[in-house]
């Protein structure tokens, strides 16, 4: 049995469309699962226009009437935008609200066991906004619509998989939001998603939060008060948790295989080094010429996954958007789906 996966188009001002039909457009994610795209005719049918990819589009009403067949794009049409009422590049409420729908409408199916994942294209947070949707991006969407308490974001690229203690929130907050309950909640998170990928007995590595994990509290008290304690607690659960780790080298250790994953404070300290191992910008071209990774949102009742990058509003509609990271973000959702579901 073949894993259903749900595709959210993301924002349509955005590249969304184009790197979704690009997606389908490779063949070997057929032989794994049965995409389905969740968004509008009329963004979709111009993606398959301007990329000349020419495939067939299979507008269905329900997620039964799903095809699965390669050089076909099945699609959920939602009728949020008509023709001409959305244009690229452009932050509007009206895209904001059809980028919202498509992720609620997602995340619906999802919840009634109808897909068996949510793979996520970007969204503007701007947009969403706008459109009275006042969440600082998908992570809390999901967490909300599906009433999750206790969630966190991980990154992952082909070589470094990383989860977060804190996001978006200012750097002064974060200090105050690194508790011990909480570091301990989201080491239990990575040790959870690792087994769901296959590792039997994950070694989780936890960075500290100042240089040189506080030198014995010389640069700050939280590895003290927060993080160790959190550490201590994981390991008398039987996991294979170590730290702090000084952040300097943490992730170096994690690139050379002594750790499967690491648990990072706060934003940038996860982002950067997933990042530069996933994105790699040629400047003589000023293109990327890999956007590899995925975010995943861990903790909740349903497996979702997503790009790991915005909406690229500099290159929407212009048919030269990296589908690479759309494509990890499917094949991971397979992955897990596989797992949990116990699919063969």
């Amino acid at each position: 049995m073949k894993s259903i996966i749900g595709i959210t188009m993301g924002d349509p001002a955005g590249i969304g469309p184009e790197i979704a039909i690009k997606a389908l457009a490779k063949e070997h994610i057929y032989e794994k699962c049965i995409p389905v795209i969740i968004g509008d005719a009329e963004p979709l049918k111009d993606a398959n226009r301007f990329t000349s990819l020419n495939l067939k589009m299979n507008e269905i009403s329900g997620i039964n009437q799903a095809k699965g067949e390669f050089g076909t794009v099945d699609y959920l049409n939602l009728n949020l935008l008509s023709p001409g009422s959305w244009e690229y590049k452009k932050v509007s409420a009206l895209a904001g609200k059809a980028a919202f729908n498509y992720v609620k409408k997602g995340i619906e199916l999802a919840l009634e066991n109808k897909i068996h994942a949510v793979v996520t294209g970007p969204i503007n947070k701007e947009s969403i906004n706008l459109a009275g949707y006042h969440y600082s991006g998908h992570t809390e969407i999901f967490a909300d619509l599906t009433g999750t308490k206790d969630y966190a974001m991980m990154l992952a690229s082909s070589s470094l998989k990383v989860v977060h203690v804190t996001t978006h929130v200012s750097m002064r907050k974060a200090c105050d939001l690194i508790t011990e309950e909480r570091v301990f909640k989201v080491i239990n998170l990575a040790n959870d998603a690792m087994k769901m990928m296959g590792v039997e007995n994950p070694r989780i590595a936890v960075a500290g939060l100042n240089a040189h994990s506080s030198e014995n509290g010389l640069f700050g008290n939280e590895e003290a008060t927060a993080i160790k304690p959190a550490i201590d607690r994981a390991r008398q659960q039987g996991i294979n948790a170590d730290g702090p780790v000084p952040p300097d080298t943490v992730f170096v250790k994690a690139l050379a295989g002594q750790y499967d994953i690491v648990v990072a404070m706060y934003h940038d300290q996860g982002h950067i080094p997933v990042k530069l191992t996933g994105f790699k910008l040629d400047l003589a071209t000023k293109k990327y010429t890999s956007v590899s990774g995925i975010n995943c949102t861990l903790g909740l009742p349903i497996i979702r996954t997503s790009v790991d990058h915005g909406t690229a509003f500099g290159k929407a509609g212009e048919g030269r958007a990296n589908e690479e990271s759309l494509v990890d973000a499917i094949e991971m959702a397979i992955r897990m789906a596989k797992v949990k579901f116990d699919l063969k």
